[in-house]
């Protein structure tokens, strides 16, 4: 590789070559406000006569393949900047026409713009920049046409449109100016390099470029341009445009494929490791392996898709289903997901069975939320779900398992859930999308139609108000009011209303009666069951709340519904902080990060497990008072009073000597120390 500082007007002007941005690099994504510094330090430079740096540009110099229409400089890195360059050309181009200076129009053009010397039929490929397909189109409708003529939406368009607001006839003797002055460091790889591992090296702060674009360029980096020209189209494109949450327009490629190698391995990768544990796991050094595993990923986009655009599923009842799961903001049941969805297209389950189990789930969820359970243990809950399915029993087994979960991992019963319903400040603990989502499906009932408060003007009413008229103390003797101001924010003072502000702090007769102009905005005239209970009361008190409570008690348990299943063992998977005095008991098995161990059948046995783990994830903890004061660890076996003792490494030997519940004791202070809680599950005998 050889680097020097160069001029980039003198790179931009060289004859017979083409700069090319190869399919494995990111989108073009600078906007205005990246275009406005530039541009603003060029024409500084331009005032100042003075040198300015731009950064970097590293391109492969394709001396070593010639090609018919000159030569091609590959960019690996330094898209954005000359790209950015490009368009500044482009825009002194058109004014130098408008201006009619012939001279300069021609200089521009046949230096900077095209490669006059290339020898191809069709002008367009004379184009001296060559960018992606997605940018492509926009460059060249820049070259014949204006911008605003333009379909679809384009950050050369909306880019080339600032520069033509900004450059004028007032600047742009500054702007050539100061491209002349612009350094930058020149980057030439050779056949020699590695424009991978020259490529990570640059990105190695991981600012600039997101775990799945290192994926991208890992996997096509390394392919002669036709093969990457041919992957990128037959799969990469398609899991890009699969992956993208629409509804916010985000691209979502690196949650992909961790969620999909969460799925695939019982391992959840670190977001800033996803490019890393790839690597390991997928090779480059064959075409047909590369086609093989991007064909799955491929697939498994099209499932990701629809669990980001729940619109996109064709059946619209599954579709009601996933927005369901959206709305809930679940995110980390896409690995599991992703595998039902399989299932689902492989017909190994029916559509009946699958919105079963999105119904199963959503229940789970949102049963916790309701139960204030801590949502640290989701992650692991839904990495190894689908590994409980018995495929001969579909819905049993995940309804069995899910319901066998104990502590920090259980699926809250009627009894829990409901008590911490009725009690629950729904209005002011839960964001606007949950407690929409809630009243939604509490008015839907088991019913098939789709009711969408939040596109409506409906918003939610407190019946007893925040700040009632005085009149209400005048209905309600002190205790009652007392009460009412008690249960406030709860559900069963919250209803759905279009006329909130008419309502407002009104007495409870008002509100049923009210009719403003014949509108019929009150209770009594409401259409929607969650008004249905108010319009048969005289008065709104302490006694009515409950009753009301009552029957969304039990439309909630209809709607969110605990399995009818059977637990015929009531030893069940828990916690190891939630477990029972070990002592005299076997273990059935553990499961740890994930993992079931089935040979781990007592207490010692899983003290050894859980200290080598430990010790071998991190050793230099065992060394610290903290672990030091409670387990002896030694070189000299003699100092330990087990004759058994437990060994750690080739010259560490830690004491075994203690009771059951002892050893719990040390597992949990050991847990707390690597701050794994929740990582633990054991099953009694």
């Amino acid at each position: 590789m050889e680097a020097r500082n160069s001029n980039l007007d003198n790179l931009i002007k060289l004859n017979d070559i083409q700069f090319v941005i190869p399919v494995y690099q990111r989108n073009y994504d600078w906007t205005e406000k990246h275009c406005k510094v530039l541009l603003n330090d060029i024409i500084e430079a331009g005032k100042n006569k003075k040198e300015h740096f731009i950064g970097s540009i590293v391109y492969v110099n394709d001396d070593i393949v010639p090609i018919t229409k000159g030569k091609e400089l590959i960019i690996v890195d330094g898209q954005q900047r000359l790209t950015t360059i490009i368009l500044i050309y482009l825009r002194l181009y058109k004014l130098a026409d408008k201006l009619n200076d012939k001279a300069l129009k021609e200089e521009i053009f046949e230096l900077c713009l095209i490669n006059k010397h290339a020898k191809v039929k069709n002008e367009e490929e004379k184009i001296k920049l060559k960018p992606t397909e997605n940018n492509d189109k926009a460059l060249k409708h820049i070259y014949k046409d204006s911008p605003i003529n333009f379909k679809g939406k384009s950050n050369i368009i909306d880019n080339y449109i600032f520069f033509e607001n900004n450059i004028t006839e007032n600047n742009y003797k500054e702007v050539l100016a100061g491209l002349e002055n612009l350094i930058f460091v020149d980057m030439a790889l050779g056949k020699d390099d590695d424009p991978q591992r020259i490529f990570e090296s640059l990105n190695s702060t991981g600012l600039d470029l997101s775990q799945g674009d290192l994926i991208r360029n890992y996997i096509l980096m390394k392919l002669n341009s036709q093969q990457q020209m041919d992957i990128y189209e037959k799969y990469w494109e398609h899991i890009e445009n699969d992956a993208k949450d629409e509804s916010i327009n985000k691209d979502m490629v690196s949650d992909f494929i961790r969620d999909f190698m969460t799925s695939e391995y019982n391992k959840i990768p670190n977001k800033n490791r996803v490019y890393e544990e790839f690597k390991q796991k997928y090779s480059i050094d064959n075409l047909n392996e590369i086609k093989n595993y991007l064909g799955v990923l491929k697939e498994y986009a099209s499932y990701y898709n629809k669990l980001l655009n729940p619109q996109n599923e064709d059946d619209k009842n599954i579709s009601l289903k996933l927005e369901n799961i959206k709305s809930l903001e679940v995110n980390v049941s896409y690995p599991f997901f992703l595998k039902i969805y399989k299932d689902y297209n492989d017909k190994v389950i029916d559509k009946e069975e699958f919105m079963h189990i999105i119904n199963l789930i959503e229940s789970f969820v949102f049963r916790r939320f309701i139960c204030d359970v801590p949502t640290n243990a989701m992650n692991k809950i839904f990495m190894s779900l689908y590994r409980q399915i018995d495929k001969n029993n579909y819905i049993e087994s995940l309804e069995k398992h899910l319901c066998k979960l104990g502590s920090a991992q259980r699926f809250p019963k009627n009894d829990e859930v409901i008590s911490k319903l009725k009690e629950k400040n729904i209005y002011e603990s839960i964001n606007q999308k949950r407690k929409m989502y809630l009243f939604e499906k509490l008015e839907q009932g088991l019913g098939k139609t789709f009711i969408n408060f939040s596109q409506t003007t409906y918003t939610i009413e407190h019946i007893f108000p925040q700040k009632p008229v005085k009149e209400w103390k005048k209905e309600l003797n002190q205790k009652d009011y007392d009460i009412m101001q008690e249960k406030l924010h709860t559900i069963a003072n919250l209803t759905i209303s279009a006329n909130n502000g008419e309502l407002g702090n009104k007495t409870f007769k008002e509100k049923q009666d009210m009719n403003i102009n014949n509108g019929e905005q009150g209770y009594i005239y409401s259409k929607l069951w969650l008004n249905e209970y108010l319009k048969q009361i005289e008065e709104w008190n302490p006694k009515n709340i409950e009753e009301r409570f009552e029957k969304i008690k039990e439309r909630f348990l209809k709607v969110w519904k605990y399995p009818n299943v059977i637990i015929t063992n009531d030893n069940v998977e828990v916690d190891i902080f939630e477990a029972d005095d070990p002592t005299g008991k076997k273990l059935e098995y553990i499961k740890f990060n994930g993992e079931e161990y089935n040979d781990i059948t007592d207490v010692s046995k899983l003290f050894s497990f859980i200290l080598k783990y430990y010790y071998n994830e991190k050793e230099e903890l065992f060394f610290t008072d903290e672990i030091q004061k409670v387990i002896k660890i030694t070189t000299n076996k003699k100092e330990l009073v087990s004759d058994y003792p437990i060994q750690l490494s080739d010259i560490y030997y830690a004491e075994n000597t203690y009771s059951s519940d002892k050893k719990f004791d040390l597992i949990k202070k050991l847990i707390d120390i690597f701050d794994r809680e929740d990582e633990l599950l054991i099953k009694y005998k």
